[in-house]
């Protein structure tokens, strides 16, 4: 199985104005089989210092690792994704950073510097620096996409390694003195969709990442990025548990004003069982950016989906498949100054099949070209998968989620139908070309949209843990 590193790191560029920002940056990097040395994986970064909050990037990255001398390892990579936001001079959002770390590896982990040159081509920032880094050394377990069909006993976690996931919906409450910004009062209440995802550590404490952004007119484009840690307790035995947790993390976008970009959160959650794999949780908790001037309480529904739970991993089953793609795509953007203007987004999406031929799925896309930088969007949906022969499919989905920033009018809230044509290049491997319509819900922008994707297929076994069983 090929090993897996989980990277975070923190390094303080210099914007135009001799402007100081702290940008922290997370990666999950797996190395490729066949190529000594070489990984590739998603990867974000985020200011949490300085005065841009609300600055992110998505994309991925390439590294090439050598070890020198007794522990001490050098890593050269490049990193390549969209993104942007807090009126920061990104230009249409596509930012570069080639990278060379050196490292002591201690095992389980490695730590050491980095020095890196984060650019956006087409914008104004172009910052040398060495920050700091750590490694988290894991394995990547997974089933070859060939054997899918084969039944296989569970072996430890597979996959990224969430135990679970949770969809949610969330309701903000501001501050009546909260303004934007520009200076205008913030919405009373702000509607946010985000994603859980989390891996339990015993019976009761876990840990996660958790997406969110905002699907409210007035401030969308406004988005957070936190890890969370959190323990539960049975109330009444399989059927409803308690707990509390506290998230840490990045935020902004949108005119909240959250300072350089740090967001704390506390909540406390009850979960009632409404099936084997599903839950419902209800949370209520309170969350603050230190540095900045938003403070609020929220409330929160989520639908919680246990993945690989232990019911079914004593005996050999069929592994789930799971897709990851990555891609580009391009359609015509309303913008909030009128008319509209081509726009370009890099594309990263995982799918999960619980079924032959049906999926549940999620997306992120970040502008990279057309004037657009800092516009990002997030979807979650379904889709359906049809074989044609042997190399050929055809495929439908539909996704939906938040959307905003980079001047884009889109108000919040889009969906996004597509059909697909894809060729099987090998059988982990496909390339991809979809057509589909990207429409605000209440805003003007909506066009038709096509993108082109490359997919990595993996099988995922039951790991035999569960959260809170």
């Amino acid at each position: 199985m090929p090993a897996a590193r989980a990277r975070i790191g923190f390094e303080r560029l210099r914007f135009p104005g001799d402007e100081q920002v702290g940008l922290v940056g997370t990666s999950y990097l797996v190395d490729v089989p066949g190529l000594s040395g070489v990984a590739l994986g998603p990867a974000a970064y985020g200011a949490i210092t300085g005065r841009r909050g609300g600055l992110f990037t998505i994309g991925g990255e390439a590294a090439w690792r050598r070890r020198l001398v007794g522990p001490l390892e050098m890593e050269i990579g490049l990193y390549a994704g969209g993104g942007g936001g807090a009126a920061a001079p990104q230009g249409g959002g596509l930012m570069l950073r080639p990278h060379v770390d050196l490292l002591w590896d201690a095992g389980p982990c490695a730590v050491g510097l980095s020095l890196s040159r984060v650019r956006f081509p087409n914008g104004q920032i172009d910052s040398t620096q060495v920050g700091l880094v750590f490694n988290a050394l894991s394995a990547f377990r997974y089933v070859p996409a060939a054997q899918i069909e084969t039944p296989v006993r569970g072996d430890g976690r597979s996959g990224l390694g969430f135990d679970r996931i949770q969809l949610v919906t969330s309701v903000y409450r501001t501050r009546s003195s909260t303004t934007l910004t520009d200076g205008t009062p913030a919405p009373r209440n702000i509607v946010m969709l985000g994603i859980r995802a989390e891996q339990s550590i015993d019976a009761h404490i876990y840990w996660g990442l958790e997406a969110n952004g905002a699907a409210q007119h007035g401030v969308e484009g406004y988005a957070e990025y936190l890890g969370t840690l959190g323990y539960e307790v049975d109330a009444l035995p399989h059927r409803v548990s308690v707990g509390a947790r506290v998230a840490l993390g990045a935020g902004g976008g949108g005119g909240i004003r959250t300072g350089g970009g740090v967001l704390a959160k506390a909540a406390l959650d009850s979960k009632v069982r409404l099936g084997n794999d599903v839950e419902l949780s209800l949370e209520a908790g309170a969350m603050s950016a230190p540095r900045g001037d938003f403070r609020t309480e929220y409330a929160s529904a989520a639908i919680v989906w246990s993945l690989d739970g232990p019911s079914n991993a004593l005996e050999p089953v069929r592994p789930t498949r799971t897709d990851f793609s990555v891609g580009w795509e391009r359609y015509d953007a309303a913008r909030r100054g009128g008319g509209s203007q081509p726009l370009q987004a890099d594309v990263l999406k995982i799918a999960r099949y619980i079924s032959p031929n049906v999926y549940l799925g999620g997306q992120v896309h970040s502008a990279v070209a057309g004037g657009a930088g800092g516009y990002s969007t997030a979807l979650l949906g379904a889709g359906w998968r049809q074989p044609l022969g042997t190399n050929l499919h055809v495929g439908v989905e539909l996704m939906a989620g938040a959307a905003g920033g980079g001047g884009v009018d889109s108000r919040g809230a889009i969906v996004q139908p597509m059909a697909y044509l894809g060729y099987q290049l090998s059988p982990s491997i496909t390339a991809q070309i979809g057509a589909g319509k990207v429409k605000a819900l209440r805003g003007p922008l909506s066009s038709v949209v096509v993108d082109t994707t490359l997919t990595f297929t993996y099988g995922v076994t039951p790991s035999g843990r569960c959260m809170n069983c």
